[in-house]
């Protein structure tokens, strides 16, 4: 469970710095972004208290890179008989509720 909210970390902050280029930024967005800084730090703190710091790095550079091709594949599109299957404004409707689900995994592992 650790490394899926992980790898959900770097989906998120990719997504948030494609909107942060394309789109107008709001105060609610930033604070959305600060709560989800705060749970990757909590998240890290967690991590290398208790997993290998090798491991930890290596797939935090794995899970930047996997993040990063996704996203662009969003942006580049997909598209079934003239329509994109997936767009990227579907994914900034996600961004809140990815948000949501990063910061109550990532405090949860501090309540085990």
């Amino acid at each position: 469970m650790f490394y899926i909210t992980l790898f959900l970390l770097f989906v998120y902050f990719k997504i948030a710095r494609v909107h942060k280029k394309e789109e107008k930024f709001s105060t609610l967005l930033y604070a959305q972004h600060i709560a989800v800084a705060i749970a990757a730090i909590a998240l890290y703190m967690y991590g290398f208290a208790h997993y290998s710091y090798i491991g930890l790095v290596g797939f935090s550079f794995l899970f930047f890179i996997m993040a990063a091709l996704m996203v662009t594949v969003v942006q580049l599109g997909i598209f079934v008989d003239g329509k994109p299957l997936l767009g990227i404004s579907t994914l900034y409707k996600i961004m809140p509720v990815l948000a949501v689900v990063i910061v109550i995994l990532s405090l949860g592992f501090w309540a085990l």
